[in-house]
């Protein structure tokens, strides 16, 4: 047994480590409680913690409060952990208590052992780099876990996020273009209603995503308020009074965001009302996605039996029994994503709720279900642009077609002949098989030229006056 563990003692006893292992007697007594869901805290969440751990040994170095030594050797470790060099290293659930303090001490205790073989030391030795009095220095679990999710959902939102709907925006403006004069029926309750362009229909969808981006980039502008330098409860306690100003000033730094101090860190790490306006954000961005995905598998459904208006590009065979068919493989794959990320949000919700006081308790599963939520869309948006909307066509002669035919035509007769006359002459064309534009013209309501001239379907998908237009010329 002695070749394969160490043995560590914390304030409850003795417990029994990898030897291999970075991490320490508080990581095995929480992976001992919490063997509850088999989730891990995200890349992007040990990295935010990290650079967190580097910048407060650099702050407490020039305060004076750590030895310049062991600090450079945590701010070492601490920079091999943001990079990803020990990811192994944490196992710890994310299902566990609910300030986070079990992935806190999972941290300062792969920082100090790391720290210390740095030194010349042996994993477990504390008495070269101990996690809580160097690593932890100036911290608690209680702010710095919130700060982490913070800073973690910042970046991935700026560097992730944010550019794969910038994409996926410049895509929809392009087909928007490129279908302005595709003229198609219009539907309002999937019934037949007055025509519209396809590139109309697109510029919609461009929009939604327009709204979606300016609501996430100031979801992430209030993430760059961070508890840290607040301890236990936002009171700072066992901290410089300066601490919190000069992490966020190196975090800047390594970032590349201008992240700043909480104007009132009682707020920050009692509640968790930044986040859940994040995660509003990427719900609505959600919910705008699977309206777009819901209407392009409508008008992409057939080919012989759908409305065939546009194709998608085909990525893979779509049944194992029928050959030859092809599915919206890539647009399904993304309402699914919609749906993860709704989830996410409600269970978000919920979590806030819980905790009382100066703390909120719900930050483990908050930062893990978040980030989650940026991950997906951002992968998400990326797979549609490229590998369906960008290489989208439309069917024309289909789109017109189904134009021509709309009963919806008749609209446009109603400023003419009032709104039942029209209504009675559509019903007089279903049932005797003739068009709207051939019996106002036999009824003496217009002549032929200016009938031709009225049922212009590209100029009812622009809209106005077409028959009091016509009737002037």
């Amino acid at each position: 047994m002695s070749e394969k563990f160490r043995v560590e003692r914390d304030a409850l006893g003795e417990v029994l480590v990898p030897r291999d292992a970075y991490y320490g007697a508080e990581t095995v007594r929480a992976l001992e409680n919490f063997r509850i869901s088999g989730l891990r805290f995200p890349r992007s969440f040990i990295r935010a913690l990290g650079l967190i751990k580097a910048c407060a040994s650099l702050a407490n170095m020039e305060f004076g409060l750590l030895d310049r030594g062991i600090g450079r050797a945590i701010q070492r470790a601490a920079m091999e952990v943001a990079e990803g060099r020990l990811d192994e290293h944490f196992p710890v659930d994310v299902i566990q208590t609910g300030s986070g303090t079990s992935i806190n001490m999972n941290m300062n205790e792969v920082i100090a052992n790391r720290a210390a073989e740095i030194l010349g030391g042996e994993r477990g030795d504390k008495s070269l780099v101990h996690p809580n009095d160097h690593v932890n220095m100036g911290q608690s679990s209680n702010d710095v876990v919130p700060s982490a999710i913070r800073v973690a959902a910042a970046e991935e939102i700026n560097k992730r996020l944010i550019p794969s709907i910038e994409k996926l925006i410049r895509i929809l403006d392009a087909k928007a273009e490129e279908f302005r004069d595709v003229v198609k029926s219009g539907r309002t309750h999937l019934r037949d209603a007055v025509p519209v362009t396809l590139g109309q229909e697109f510029s919609g969808y461009a929009e939604m995503m327009r709204k979606c981006l300016s609501s996430i980039m100031k979801a992430s502008e209030e993430l760059l308020e961070l508890p840290i330098g607040g301890t236990a409860t936002g009171t700072g306690l066992n901290t410089h009074p300066e601490f919190g100003k000069k992490v966020v000033e190196y975090l800047s730094e390594l970032v590349g965001l201008r992240f700043r101090v909480a104007r009132n860190r009682f707020e920050a790490m009692g509640s968790q009302t930044v986040i859940l306006g994040a995660s509003a954000s990427l719900r609505t961005l959600a919910l705008s996605l699977l309206k777009i995905c819901n209407d392009i598998r409508l008008i992409s459904s057939g080919p012989n039996t759908g409305l065939n208006e546009v194709e998608l590009p085909a990525v893979q065979p779509g049944s194992s029994i029928m050959p030859g068919k092809v599915n919206p493989v890539i647009v399904e794959a993304a309402m699914l994503a919609s749906c993860l990320v709704i989830g996410n949000d409600a269970a978000i919700v919920e979590a806030s709720r819980v905790g009382e006081l100066e703390l909120n308790l719900g930050y483990p599963l908050i930062g893990y279900l978040v980030l989650q939520s940026i991950e997906v869309m951002s992968n998400t948006l990326e797979a549609l642009s490229e590998k369906a909307l960008k290489g989208i066509k439309a069917n024309v002669n289909k789109c017109r077609l189904y134009a021509e035919s709309s009963t919806a035509l008749v609209t446009v007769a109603a400023p003419l002949i009032g709104y039942d006359r029209a209504a009675e002459l559509l019903a007089r064309t279903e049932r005797e098989g003739r068009s709207i534009r051939e019996l106002l013209v036999e009824m003496g309501y217009l002549d032929a030229e200016t009938a031709d001239k009225v049922f212009d379907i590209y100029k009812m998908a622009k809209g106005g006056f077409i028959i009091k237009e016509n009737l002037k010329k």
